[in-house]
């Protein structure tokens, strides 16, 4: 009889043997400061979610024109590469795991955010601006949704120089001591758009048929393997997320095809954000899965509104090796362990997910009040 696993058994996910398997999802939190550089109270953060079996970073901007929320870390800059390598040796000296989580917003931006200059994109499709969420902080300290300006189309020259800096940011969470690389092809930024048939429609090599379309993730894939083993990076898909707009009108042959290739490649993991869960109330993860899994043979790693009880069985029903939770590791620093001996959880407060210091950050209780 084969075991039943559960959420506190090790497992090997991107080439390292995991203690569990509560991941920290990536989470944006926009407290990296105008520069984009983590400081001491990022590090302080991290190190109290340590326990994780793997920590996903927040979204990493991996050049200038990548930003979707003001104060989000990059990784292009020495200082920024430095900032990091105190996060890394810090969770790392409290026993933990980690991955950079490489992105770039694409046409989920404004002039505002990138000093004057005009987001990019697959194709410059501008018609549904008010369905993009972009965010800044006032100078009331707020932090609110803007509106998105309009983007301009990439030349196939400048598609090849976003991947060369997702080559060189790939090299820099390597400096920076992070153990692989999750790159964000979900959410509908850069990577998601090229994959969609909404906001891909070019007609070069990167746009037209499927094969073309997820041409661009694969020349990513290709670039961050240059600096990692393939099973140290892993790729963030949400094939149903209405989030951000980059719709499809054909998920099952445009993921089934990219988790082939991802296969193809031999990488680590496939995690799949069902952002559909909070977006409409209607989980689309069992559809995902059905999608995905045939054609991807390595960890699966799932996301999406999924309470622990929900966690426990599809961990016992083999339907994923791993389960990352967002706001619940937000509100809980100690989270495999309150959800280990069943204690209560803490609310997450909205309000402060954003902007701002250590109120709603650093300040989450422990168990016990530690």
């Amino acid at each position: 009889m084969s075991q039943v696993l559960s959420l506190h058994d090790p497992v090997r996910i991107g080439g390292l043997d995991l203690p569990n398997r509560v991941i920290m999802a990536p989470l944006t939190r926009s407290r990296a400061g105008a520069a984009g550089v983590p400081g001491a109270l990022n590090v302080e953060y991290y190190v109290q979610r340590a326990s994780a079996g793997l920590i996903i970073t927040e979204a990493t901007n991996v050049g200038p024109l990548s930003c979707a929320f003001e104060y989000a870390p990059g990784i292009w800059r020495p200082d920024q590469v430095a900032g990091w390598h105190a996060v890394a040796e810090a969770v790392h000296s409290n026993g933990g795991h980690m991955f950079l989580q490489l992105w770039h917003g694409g046409r989920v931006s404004a002039k505002g955010l990138l000093d004057g200059r005009e987001p990019v994109s697959p194709s410059g499709v501008n018609d549904d601006l008010d369905a993009l969420e972009v965010w800044a902080q006032l100078a009331n300290g707020h932090y609110v949704n803007i509106k998105a300006t309009p983007s301009r189309a990439l030349s196939t020259g400048e598609v090849e120089a976003v991947i060369e800096e997702y080559r060189v940011a790939a090299v820099n969470a390597k400096a920076a001591g992070f153990d692989g690389i999750e790159i964000h092809a979900a959410n509908g930024y850069l990577p998601h758009q090229f994959l969609s048939s909404a906001t891909n429609q070019r007609t070069d090599r990167y746009g037209g048929s499927v094969e073309n379309r997820v041409r661009f993730l694969h020349d990513i894939v290709d670039a961050a393997i240059s600096a990692f083993p393939p099973d140290r990076v892993g790729v963030r898909l949400s094939p149903y997320a209405p989030y951000n707009h980059a719709l499809d009108d054909n998920p099952p042959a445009t993921y089934s095809h990219a988790a082939a290739m991802l296969q193809a490649k031999g990488l680590g993991y496939i995690h799949l954000a069902d952002t559909a869960a909070f977006a409409t109330g209607k989980p689309a993860m069992p559809q995902i899965l059905r999608d995905v899994k045939p054609h991807f043979k390595g960890s699966i790693i799932v996301n999406g509104g999924i309470s622990p009880a929900v966690a426990a069985r599809m961990i016992a029903d083999g339907s994923a090796d791993a389960i990352a939770f967002g706001r619940l590791f937000i509100a809980n620093p100690d989270l495999p362990e309150r959800i280990r001996i069943g204690a209560d959880l803490n609310e997450f407060a909205y309000d402060t997910a954003y902007g701002g210091g250590a109120h709603g950050y650093t300040d989450y209780a422990k168990l016990n009040g530690r």
